[in-house]
């Protein structure tokens, strides 16, 4: 049984913690002695699964720009070498890069460790592990914590060895081979991207080669992209393609420099969006939808399994314009992952999973959640279209959008707030249930979904518990003016009887 610190260490399928001071209220609780035990814990787990001795086993080890990178990969490196694990050591690496470090040929890793904490502030870090199947799920971490709590790890006689990789450059020349290959430009089979100004905000994050390493010898020029330069401090804003200031960076330099296409990654490079010409995002409901038409024509009729916060008309865009097969499920990359590895394992072809964050996994690239391999099926798209004199932003012509949106996240102030929070969906399913006006969605995997008719706000909220945190997440969308505001008001009529559900914000909003 873990003890509270260490289980506060697992976040689902990988761990996060506090790894330096400086945030009021936060302890440091991801030390470089944690770091180390939970590198044995690894070693020890993988050696078990494999069937390989400690000693056998050959680790890669990376970090992205955070400020505790470097101290917690050394603390990381030492606990496998003590236990007599072979490690690479990557540095700056992306978790992509990690993954596929056990799976391309001439490197094939027993297993990756990658140290990251995507979009979370400077003080944070965390671990995400890999073997050739793919990344470890929930229970994996649960049985490294354990592992590493009691401390009962293998060892061998000898220590392992150190070797420095540049593995970033091999995983960069695997994606420029692939766009190559994709577009297969019989005029420039070398450089199909010449001709096309693209621009790259990297957020001082670790996705900054993509420019240099993956555009500029496909032809692109780059002209124009910025915070390229990894720094843990993020100065210029989150490394993340969810957050407004982050998009407002990204347009701004696309619209400055007249580029063809704009591109932003989060911290780690599991996660990107886009912006065209016009410099309009495509992020959110107009990625997964640009994802779906490109994925639909090479695999018509696939399902597309998303996060459970997609729009109406991005169903009907899936549906009804493409012809495919649009599946929700519950939030979390690695839900909407398991579930389209699900689906086709009882047969249903899928080929796509994507989450609203930037989140896509390809059935062809291992469904692994990769931003820089999404980016290169958008270039891909993109210079085919050039032969037809057609742009990206073409193929999102028939997206209908809703008119308004809008989140709340409402805290939960009950010590129990599981059972606090199931109890406030299950009683609104039977409010909703017996109101009229108020549809209930029969096909939904987390909390409650119901739809209004235009006299009632013409749109839908989504009301869920937070995967890990005591809080409330609230998506309303509607397609008329003042349509959230009254959807809103609805909800906030039944929210009231629960007074440890803090409604502050959406009473404040429906004023």
């Amino acid at each position: 049984m873990l003890s509270e610190s260490w289980k506060r260490l697992q976040n689902g399928s990988d761990i996060r913690g506090v790894a330096l001071e400086g945030v009021e209220g936060e302890n440091v609780n991801l030390t470089p002695d944690i770091a180390e035990k939970i590198a044995c814990a690894f070693g020890t787990w993988l050696s078990k699964k494999s069937g390989k001795k400690v000693q056998d086993l050959r680790i890669s080890v990376g970090n992205d720009s955070r400020l505790s990178g470097p101290m917690l990969r050394e603390a990381v490196i030492k606990g496998l070498v003590d236990i007599g694990c072979n490690v690479a050591c990557f540095n700056l690496a992306s978790t992509p890069a990690m993954f596929m470090s056990t799976v391309i040929p001439g490197y094939e890793y027993d297993g990756a460790i990658m140290l990251t904490a995507s979009h979370l502030p400077f003080n944070r870090n965390g671990l995400k592990f890999f073997t050739p199947e793919g990344g470890l799920e929930k229970q994996d971490i649960t049985e490294l914590l354990e592992i590493a709590q009691e401390g009962n790890f293998l060892t061998s006689s000898q220590k392992g060895t150190v070797d420095e990789v540049d593995f970033i450059s091999v995983y960069a020349a695997e994606l420029v081979d692939i766009i190559r290959k994709g577009v297969n430009d019989s005029d420039d089979y070398m450089k199909p991207l010449k001709g096309f100004r693209i621009v790259v905000d990297a957020g001082n994050g670790a996705g900054g080669f993509f420019a240099n390493k993956v555009l500029e010898p496909l032809g692109a020029d780059t002209t124009g992209s910025q915070y390229l330069e990894p720094d843990g401090k993020f100065p210029n804003h989150i490394p993340n393609p969810e957050n407004k200031e982050a998009m407002e960076a990204i347009k701004k330099a696309v619209l400055d420099n007249k580029a063809d296409l704009g591109i932003i990654f989060d911290t780690d490079v599991d996660r990107a969006g886009a912006v065209d010409k016009n410099g309009k995002e495509i992020n959110r409901n107009r990625i997964i939808a640009l994802m779906s038409a490109i994925v639909l024509e090479e695999h018509p009729a696939s399902v597309i399994v998303t996060d459970s916060i997609t729009s109406d008309e991005l169903k009907v865009f899936i549906e009804k314009t493409l012809g495919g097969i649009h599946h929700r499920f519950k939030r979390g990359y690695k839900n909407v992952i398991n579930e389209a590895i699900r689906l086709n394992s009882e047969g249903k072809e899928c080929h796509l999973a994507i989450e609203t964050s930037g989140h896509a996994a390809l059935k062809e690239n291992y469904f692994l959640d990769d931003g820089a391999y999404l980016i290169a099926k958008i270039l891909i798209k993109m210079a085919k279209l050039r032969k037809e004199n057609k742009t990206i932003d073409m193929l999102l012509a028939d997206l209908a959008e809703p008119l308004e949106t809008k989140e709340f996240r409402m805290n939960i102030l009950e010590k129990d707030f599981k059972a606090y929070g199931n109890r406030i969906i299950d009683e609104l399913k039977e409010y909703a249930s017996a109101t009229d006006g108020w549809n209930v969605e029969p096909k939904n995997y987390e909390g409650i979904r119901v739809s209004f008719d235009k006299e009632s706000g013409d749109g839908w909220f989504l009301l869920r518990l937070s995967l890990h945190d005591p809080l409330m997440p609230l998506n309303i969308e509607s397609r008329i003016e003042g349509g959230v505001k009254k959807i809103a008001a609805k909800l906030l009529d039944f929210l009231k009887r629960y007074p440890e559900l803090d409604t502050t914000t959406l009473k404040e909003y429906v004023g």
